[in-house]
């Protein structure tokens, strides 16, 4: 596994570096070729990440219904759009991290694979839908903060198929390098970023704004409402976001991704669990243990050893990738091979790279990895949830300690049984140790129970349905 690495990252378009433009979902949809591995040399000073685990059957107290399942969706069927055949001109609004962004990116590569064909909306029982027509995106006005992190996820849309007219457009709420910005700003800067997404979204006509959390999500939401353009919000944390509490009583539709945020006793139209869409390509490989060999050869990794990805999403994590470091040499001792996404810029926080391991700062090919991986340890992101919950990967999720509403640490409970749930104060030698036991054959047992839970964690269908509401609604305005 040492010695130099068989193709660049450029060449293999399975990592890139700041700066360079992430790969289209074209790209990401290829065959992963074989050749590129990650692993034995230095990889242009890039690092990846993992999902953390999370503790099996944590009910919330607070709503009724069990976490992650989603057997009662299909509740209450008469409240379901038909489908527009007509093309479709689209707004969204969402940025600042990669979990405003990314479900965006996973409803465009539904339209992209044809997954809203009439007869598969009908499956997933849109009324009327076999003679609805397919949904035809013709215009894509996307408002973003213009943060890094997001410039990142964002570069794809510049030549993805199923956005044929595209405008990406920073509204500057946030200050220099990011962050939330103090009351002041906010309402120094609104006005002008009001006025900005109001005169965007006359010049490409937006029949519908999709709104997916984020500073920018609130001028754009109240310059679609003056214009009387309809509004969709996609909650996609199981704590509702100050996006969702403020803008959802002047929005026609509240799409949840979990129950738990739904407001008790008023599901229907307005109020919807859809479930968190994710790309069709992640679902869960039918020969497990053929494509998870192939997955860790196409990566550099040797396919006989069990291998943990770690994900810090899409800002990395300082404290998984201090937890790493500190006991690389244990894991890879252990025989435990382990790829490490450690967060744009954030380099030096991971390891050298050593036989067996291999850091970078972003992991495009996402889906690849969590074929490979044999566990996952992560912040608790819903995006990242998740596709680990579509992919089935069991994880070790270590939430975010400092979010003052805990939001990811209730992510995780919604993959109850299929993740633990791990305090970073908890990593030590000690967590080492156990995460060794978990990777090896000693834990194929409760890796294959945290599987079947997250069979039923995550809907196949959650993009097909939110098309579906989008459609119905720019029909409205036609």
């Amino acid at each position: 596994m040492g010695g130099e690495l068989k193709g660049t990252a450029a060449e293999s378009g399975a990592l890139s570096s700041p700066g360079q433009a992430a790969p289209s979902s074209a790209n990401r949809d290829r065959e992963p070729r074989s050749g590129t591995p990650l692993v034995g040399a230095r990889v242009d000073d890039r690092t990846i990440s993992l999902p953390a685990p999370t503790q099996p059957g944590v009910q919330s107290p607070e709503r009724t219904g069990v976490p992650g399942r989603f057997t009662d969706v299909g509740d209450g069927k008469e409240s379901r759009p038909e489908i527009s055949p007509a093309t479709l001109r689209l707004a969204i609004a969402g940025g600042g991290t990669g979990g405003h962004v990314v479900p965006g990116l996973h409803l465009l590569d539904h339209l992209q694979a044809g997954l809203q064909d009439p007869r598969e909306l009908a499956a997933a029982g849109v009324p009327d839908a076999e003679g609805s027509g397919a949904v035809q995106l013709e215009d894509l006005l996307w408002f973003h903060s213009g943060r890094r992190a997001e410039d990142r996820c964002l570069a794809e849309l510049d030549a993805h198929p199923s956005a044929p007219r595209l405008e990406r457009m920073v509204l500057e709420i946030e200050p220099e390098g990011g962050g939330a910005p103090n009351l002041r700003r906010l309402s120094r800067r609104m006005i002008p970023a009001f006025r900005k997404a109001r005169r965007a979204l006359l010049q490409h006509r937006s029949q519908v704004l999709l709104g997916l959390g984020g500073f920018t999500t609130a001028p754009a939401t109240l310059a679609a409402r003056s214009l009387g353009i309809p509004v969709v919000l996609l909650e996609i944390n199981a704590t509702a976001g100050k996006a969702t509490r403020t803008l959802g009583p002047i929005c026609q539709r509240v799409l949840h991704a979990w129950r738990e945020t739904l407001p008790p006793g008023r599901e229907g139209a307005k109020h919807q669990l859809v479930g968190p869409p994710v790309a069709p390509r992640f679902e869960a490989p039918e020969d497990r243990e053929e494509a998870q060999r192939e997955a860790k050869d196409d990566l550099g990794f040797d396919p006989d050893r069990p291998l943990l990805v770690v994900l810090g999403g899409s800002q990395g994590a300082l404290g998984l990738n201090s937890f790493v470091r500190s006991n690389v040499s244990y894991l890879l001792g252990s025989g435990v091979q382990v790829l490490h996404q450690v967060g744009p810029g954030r380099r030096t926080e991971g390891a050298t790279n050593l036989e067996g391991y291999a850091a970078i700062e972003y992991l495009d090919d996402v889906w690849l990895a969590l074929v490979a991986a044999d566990g996952v340890l992560c912040r608790g992101g819903a995006s990242t949830l998740a596709e680990i919950g579509a992919m089935e990967t069991p994880a070790w999720v270590v939430p975010y300690p400092h979010h003052a509403d805990g939001h990811q640490e209730r992510n995780a409970r919604q993959l109850a049984g299929g993740v633990r749930i791990v305090e970073e104060q908890d990593l030590d030698h000690g967590r080492c140790e156990e995460l060794v036991r978990f990777l090896g054959a000693e834990g194929a047992l409760e890796r294959d129970r945290m599987r079947s839970h997250l069979r039923a964690a995550v809907p196949p269908d959650a993009a097909t349905r939110v098309w579906g509401e989008l459609s119905q609604l720019a029909a409205s305005r036609a």
